[in-house]
C-alpha cells in the first residue's frame, strides 16, 4: 500500500500523507515515494504550487518507530543510508523551484515536525500540536535541528529539542515555527487556497524569489545584495516581468 498519495489539479500537486493508522510515521518507504514524487514535479511543465497534507487525525508522528526497532542490527551504513533518505526530502522540497506549503492538523512531531518546518509555509489547525520528543525515546533530532534553528531562533530551539516539550499551534506561531494558525472550520478550504494562490502568480517570479530568498542565507550583507542585484536584472529579462510591466503602463491614469 503507498504510504504517500499525490493529486494534482490547477497548478498544484497536493502530496498527502497516506498512512493514518501509523498516524502518518515516516519509513523508508514513505520516504523514497515522496522524494520520487518530488523528483517529478521539479521537472514538471504544470505544477506551479505544492501543498503538503495528511490523512486522518494527525500530520505525521515522524520516524516509523517499528521500522527503527527492526533495524536495530543493521550496519552503520545501513543506518546511515537509511537517515539520508529523509535528509534527501527535506533537501528535494527546500530546493524545488515551486512552492510548498504544509497544511498540518493534528501532531507534528520529530521528523514530521521538520517536515512541515522544511516546507516554505507551514499553516497549522488551531488545535496542532508540535514537538521533538525524540531525547524521550533515547534519539537525537539530528536531522531536524537544521530547519529549527533557522525557523525559531537559538533558545526556542534548543529548548524544543533538549526537552521534548510540546508546544501548541499559537505558541509555534509565536516563535517562528509555523506561518500563521487557522481556525478548525476553515483549515482545509484556507490551505487549500493558499497553494491555489501561489499557483496563480507568475511561476518564473515566485520561482525567483523562492531561490533568491534562500541563496541570500549565510551570504554578507554586501554579497546577499549583490545576488539582489542580479536576481533584479534576471527578472527584468522574464516574460512575466515585461507582460506586467505592460498591462500597467496601459492602466488609465498610469502616465
Amino acid at each position: 500500500m503507498k504510504r504517500v498519495v499525490c493529486e494534482e489539479g490547477s497548478g498544484v500537486a497536493n502530496l498527502i500523507l497516506s498512512r493514518p493508522e501509523k498516524k502518518n510515521a515516516l519509513d523508508r518507504v514513505a520516504a523514497d515515494e515522496l522524494a520520487r514524487y518530488l523528483a517529478a514535479i521539479r521537472e514538471s511543465p504544470t505544477v506551479r504550487a505544492v501543498l503538503i497534507t495528511a490523512e486522518g487525525d494527525d500530520f505525521c508522528a515522524g520516524a516509523d518507530l517499528e521500522a527503527l526497532y527492526e533495524m536495530r542490527d543493521a550496519t552503520a551504513e545501513q543506518h546511515r543510508a537509511d537517515a539520508q533518505a529523509l535528509a534527501d526530502v527535506f533537501v528535494a522540497i527546500r530546493s524545488l523551484p515551486q512552492p510548498v506549503v504544509a497544511g498540518v492538523q493534528g501532531h507534528a512531531l520529530a521528523g514530521g515536525c521538520g517536515l512541515a518546518n522544511a516546507c516554505d509555509i507551514a499553516l497549522a489547525h488551531e488545535n496542532a500540536r508540535f514537538g521533538y520528543p525524540e531525547v524521550r525515546v533515547g534519539f537525537v533530532p539530528a536531522m531536524v535541528m537544521t530547519m529549527l534553528h533557522r525557523s525559531a531562533g537559538e533558545k526556542h530551539a534548543f529548548e524544543l529539542v533538549a526537552t521534548g516539550r510540546l508546544i501548541d499551534a499559537r505558541e509555534a506561531e509565536r516563535i517562528g515555527l509555523v506561518t500563521r494558525v487557522i481556525e478548525a472550520a476553515s483549515f482545509k478550504g484556507e490551505v487549500e487556497q493558499c497553494a491555489a494562490r501561489l499557483a496563480e502568480l507568475p511561476a518564473e517570479a515566485v520561482r525567483l524569489t523562492k531561490r533568491l530568498f534562500y541563496e541570500s542565507e549565510g551570504k554578507s550583507f554586501t554579497d546577499s545584495l549583490a545576488a539582489g542585484v542580479a536576481g533584479n536584472a534576471e527578472a527584468r529579462a522574464t516574460s512575466a516581468f515585461r507582460e506586467g510591466v505592460a498591462r500597467f503602463s496601459r492602466k488609465p491614469g498610469s502616465e
